[in-house]
């Protein structure tokens, strides 16, 4: 569900206004607009973090460039970055001693001093030497000797900041973070004469244990609800087996608007079987689950029970499918699933396909009508899951998987239709809304277009069977032409590099087909029928940074 907010007004005396930040930072609970402060402070706080960061990114450079693995040397973020502008001082010289060089070495190693003076003596030179037309200060010998020096000091300084302890600065990150967010809620927390004034929003759940803690701090609030034309934070909480979604959602950047649905229960269901189905190989699954089990202790809880989720449900698939590193297991040829899908025509994979994709689409349309009634609009969405039952049947004709639609599914279509033009719009709606209802011929005719879409599924997820396939074939090639015992050793290797590397490829390239393919099923196919626009921006509490989300 989505939890309900209240809009907060906190007044408290201006002299303990500090004191008051820190006891909302304690109780966690409120959300505040950190991002619009901009002040001094803030600045000057986000100015310090930043240091932070460009040092350990300095740090981590000259290690790259000097091949420096580890450095203990305590040296402060300030100090790091006096060094790489030393570093910075030391290229911008050595670049301008290259340039003279260039321009000097035609010319040879002459003293310039003994040939200015030659010159000014107007003595004819040009038949025995010739000169630069700008001399340059020094001999050529003696800049290729300061470029050789400048290029030392150089990386004596990047030794030096290479040896810094990085970890000492980035153990810093979230007292830094915790600083920025304080200085900012400081900031909003606004001066009205003799009292200081800030306002955010609070979760209902929270509501109690807000109260209590403003009687503690002594100052005065307004709790209300929502009004017309604002938009208060996003505070999703599905049911306990279900909230790991949330670090999902949070890591993929989106959130439901406070006034639509938390779909986050047919989101995992769904999302998983199509992590399963894009992946479409069970070994692959259970390398994914070894990798899971294996970062247990670095992963969050929450990105833990996903991936154990979705690693699992591949390895069903697999077994389901019998598909193994692009090749099958004999045990598993005979499962009635393994037939079933197996079928040459990709018929059956096809027919899977659509049902889910309608299944997925008419859940959207009846859930909507379920959270109307008992509005009339509820009639119109249990007609749009009518329609999409028609055009499941009108896919499946097309690609010849059914031979016909049943007589009993053009009455439920005649009906859907009905009801979706009657009840879409109320009569006392039609002159800000009547231009929706010339829109619906084009609205029902893309409901095919959203089941067909969900053959992805079966087609990336054949496309990935079919590539390790093609790297098994060329592996065992190599090995079967073979023509003597060295060459077969050889040969054996390659053998093993290639199957490495191509279902490494082939591994890779699955994920990200998992990120582009079953997060669009979701949120746009599904989330369009069931009118969640993830316009929304989460619920963040002002709190201190945590350092253990395995909590979670």
């Amino acid at each position: 569900m989505i939890v309900k907010m209240k809009h907060l007004d906190l007044v408290a005396l201006k002299s303990s206004r500090d004191a008051v930040v820190e006891r909302l930072r304690a109780l966690g609970a409120v959300h505040l607009d950190l991002a619009s402060a901009s002040g001094a402070e803030v600045s000057a706080a986000k100015s310090e973090a930043a240091d932070a960061e460009k040092a350990v990114r300095c740090i981590l450079k000259a290690r790259r460039d000097l091949g420096v693995r580890k450095g203990t040397a305590e040296l402060s973020p300030a100090e790091v970055l006096s060094l790489e502008a030393e570093v910075a001082a030391l290229e911008e010289k050595a670049d301008s001693l290259r340039r003279d060089i260039a321009k000097a070495a035609p010319y040879g190693d002459f003293d310039p001093a003994l040939a200015k003076k030659i010159i000014e003596a107007g003595v004819d030179i040009s038949s025995v030497a010739e000169l630069p037309p700008e001399l340059p200060a020094v001999r050529l010998s003696e800049m290729e000797k300061s470029l050789v020096e400048c290029i030392g000091e150089r990386r004596e300084v990047l030794l030096r900041i290479a040896g810094a302890d990085d970890g000492r600065i980035t153990a810093r990150f979230p007292s830094l973070s915790a600083k920025i967010a304080f200085e900012s809620a400081r900031e909003l927390m606004a001066d009205r004469g003799e009292v200081a004034v800030i306002s955010g929003w609070i979760p209902v759940t929270a509501e109690s244990r807000f109260v209590s803690a403003a009687k503690q701090m002594e100052a005065g609030y307004l709790l209300r609800d929502p009004e017309e034309g604002e938009t208060p934070p996003t505070l999703v909480e599905p049911p306990r087996i279900f909230r790991p979604m949330k670090a999902l959602f949070a890591g993929l950047g989106i959130a439901p608007a406070y006034t639509e649905s938390d779909v986050s229960v047919p989101f995992m269901c769904y999302f998983s079987l199509f992590f399963a189905m894009l992946v479409g190989d069970g070994a692959y699954g259970a390398i994914f689950l070894l990798g899971t089990l294996a970062l247990r202790k670095k992963l969050p809880s929450s990105w833990f029970k996903l991936l154990v989720v979705f690693s699992t449900a591949t390895v069903a698939w697999g077994v389901l499918s019998n598909t193994w590193f692009g090749a099958s297991i004999p045990a598993l040829a005979a499962l009635p699933t393994v037939k079933w899908l197996a079928d040459p025509s990709y018929k059956n994979m096809m027919f899977l396909c659509f049902t889910i994709g309608a299944s997925h689409l008419m859940l959207a349309r009846l859930w909507n009508g379920i959270c109307r009634f008992p509005d009339s609009t509820a009639l119109a969405e249990f007609g749009w899951a009518g329609i999409l039952l028609f055009m499941y049947f009108v896919t499946n004709s097309i690609v010849g998987i059914f031979s016909s639609i049943p007589n009993a599914v053009f009455w439920v279509f005649g009906v859907s239709l009905a009801l979706v033009f009657l009840f879409t719009v109320k009569p006392s709606q039609l002159k800000t809304r009547g231009a929706e209802l010339g829109m619906l011929p084009l609205n029902i005719m893309s409901t095919l277009g959203d089941i067909i879409s969900y053959v992805r599924l079966f087609a990336v997820g054949l496309a990935s069977v079919k590539v390790a396939e093609n790297f098994n074939s060329m592996a065992v090639s190599l090995v079967s032409d073979a023509s003597s015992p060295f060459v077969t050793a050889l040969m054996s290797v390659a053998t093993v590099a290639i199957l490495l590397v191509g279902h490494a490829l082939n591994l890779a390239m699955a994920a990200l087909s998992v990120l582009v393919h079953a997060v669009r099923l979701n949120t746009l196919e599904f989330s369009n029928h069931k009118g969640v626009s993830w316009s929304g921006y989460a619920f963040a509490p002002f709190s201190k940074p945590q350092t253990n989300e395995r909590k979670n």
